[in-house]
């Protein structure tokens, strides 16, 4: 393992914006190619994670492929910031990962190679498989860039972190990281207003933003607020898509704890046998439940869910669309924090006693 505190900045020099940019294209090609090497990586990740159903890697694979590594589309997304063509002082940014979902991480990777920065990896241990997979193969695409990515079991002597992780994590990460540049993410989740006009398509839409990777992702909704009087049952004849998941003991085993335990409480709940609603004022749900709360006055209530730090994004008709909840684009952040102007502001800072830009 290399000495992150002695990395040299002699590649990344090397190679300009317009380099890295084909280097990262080439990578999303050989994603989408999807050849017998990628699909054996795939099916350890899957085998090691319960969680990380096939479909589920496929599906933000493709999202990764489509929305960030394509030449053109990466090429638009830098021009919107003052990147220099060689970064002339590279430093070591350290990112901790997430396992929520499949390459939950990989933006903040894209953001630290792309910026020329020297990117120091802390995988989760729930989704090591694909990332170190990934930037072997791009070790493969462009060998100089073997001095600028480490996967690293611990991360010390860095400039500055990304850190993605529980509210109880950022504590954590804040304690440790807080006298550096850095960006700490906490438990966000995502929420929908509906109207009751809604079609078919909309609401089978809406349903992947829900259950898409059991619900886990802070991008997926956990909560949907509607009219007084909203009928429920298209919207659950919607999640049945979904039925499947009762396959899988894990889901099972949260859905029939979670029904237990609105049994034993006397509380009332609907259900499709899949997926629970139940009425309560928290955003965050459990996998397999999904609240929901009335409103009165829609514009209220979104000026309300904006100002939340809980939310990550909201899903209606005149938002994020349904079924897009995740499918961000290069420019949306997680939290909010332009991740890609944090980085590119580095060289301009003080390592010590800095907070977030």
């Amino acid at each position: 393992m290399k000495d992150v505190t002695n990395l040299n900045a002699k590649a990344i020099q090397q190679m300009d914006l317009a380099q890295r940019i084909i280097a990262l294209s080439k990578l999303g090609a050989y994603m989408q190619a999807n050849e017998a090497e990628w699909q054996a990586i795939k099916k350890i990740a899957a085998e090691k994670n319960f969680w990380f159903l096939p479909e589920f890697i496929d599906t933000a694979i493709e999202n990764i492929c489509t929305a960030f590594l394509q030449e053109d589309k990466l090429a638009a997304w830098v021009q919107q910031y003052d990147i220099a063509q060689h970064n002339a002082s590279p430093k070591n940014i350290g990112i901790v990962m997430a396992g929520n979902i499949p390459l939950v991480g990989f933006h903040d990777f894209l953001c630290v190679c792309i910026s020329g920065h020297n990117a120091i990896i802390k995988p989760s241990s729930k989704d090591e498989v694909l990332i170190t997979h990934l930037i072997q193969k791009l070790f493969v695409f462009e060998p100089s860039l073997k001095d600028s990515i480490t996967i690293a079991p611990q991360l010390k002597g860095c400039d500055a972190y990304i850190a993605t992780g529980s509210n109880n994590s950022s504590r954590y990460f804040d304690y440790y990281f807080g006298k550096y540049p850095h960006i700490i993410r906490r438990n966000r989740t995502s929420v929908a207003l509906l109207t009751g006009e809604e079609t078919k398509e909309e609401l089978a839409a809406l349903a992947s933003d829900i259950q898409l990777y059991f619900g886990l992702g802070c991008r997926n909704v956990t909560k949907i607020y509607v009219p007084e009087n909203y009928d429920f049952i298209p919207l659950l004849q919607a999640l049945k898509q979904y039925d499947y998941y009762m396959d899988f003991h894990k889901y099972k085993h949260n859905y029939d704890y979670q029904l237990a335990v609105l049994i034993m409480s006397n509380q009332y709940y609907m259900t499709n046998e899949s997926v629970l609603l139940v009425e309560k004022e928290t955003l965050f749900s459990p996998i397999a439940q999904i609240h929901y709360g009335y409103y009165s006055n829609a514009q209220e209530l979104k000026k309300t869910l904006q100002r939340n730090n809980d939310v990550q994004c909201i899903v209606s008709k005149k938002d994020v669309p349904f079924g897009n909840a995740q499918q961000p684009a290069l420019n949306d952040y997680a939290d909010g924090e332009d991740t890609l102007l944090f980085l590119n502001n580095i060289a301009n800072y003080n390592h010590v006693n800095q907070s977030v830009l």
